[in-house]
């Protein structure tokens, strides 16, 4: 399981037209879900996410989580995040998790964000996404499951 972490001042996730999902002042998550993750990922990634420190504290130094700002994540599903550029530069998609695990995952995903105590939006699943952000700080954090000392790389990475 992959992720990319963004500090945002806002963001939010535009479907045929239609916003559906919006945050202020928060985290901005990208999700992707690789073959041979499991439900055991979940807790682990949240919990990491949701206590990042990478909020500034009175003394400008990044010592507070998106839970002590009271910000807002936004989590969107974005397979992409699992391509395979070892050969050509064309992506191959087969580290990425089949569509159906990939989408029971990420519903598990926003559920365990939510048990971490933060409010969540999100993106749709499958959809063609229009996302709009303005990253703060630029702050960009890059965190998988491998890193977090769980799980496994997909074979041939």
């Amino acid at each position: 399981m992959k992720s990319v972490v963004q500090r945002v001042r806002n963001a939010s996730v535009v479907v045929d037209g239609q916003t559906i999902g919006a945050i202020e002042h928060g985290l901005l998550v990208y999700l992707g879900v690789e073959r041979g993750d499991d439900a055991s990922l979940l807790e682990p990634m949240a919990g990491k996410i949701a206590r990042l420190r990478i909020f500034t504290d009175g003394q400008d130094k990044m010592n507070l989580s998106v839970k002590d700002v009271g910000g807002k994540v936004l989590v969107v599903s974005q397979f992409t995040l699992c391509a395979d550029l070892h050969k050509g530069n064309r992506p191959s998609w087969d580290p990425a998790a089949p569509p159906q695990v990939a989408e029971e995952l990420y519903e598990q995903f926003l559920e365990a964000m939510l048990r971490q105590g933060v409010e969540v939006e999100h993106g749709m699943f499958g959809a063609h996404m229009h996302v709009a952000y303005e990253n703060d700080g630029p702050v960009t954090i890059l965190l998988d499951s491998c890193s977090m000392g769980r799980g496994q790389p997909v074979t041939g990475r």
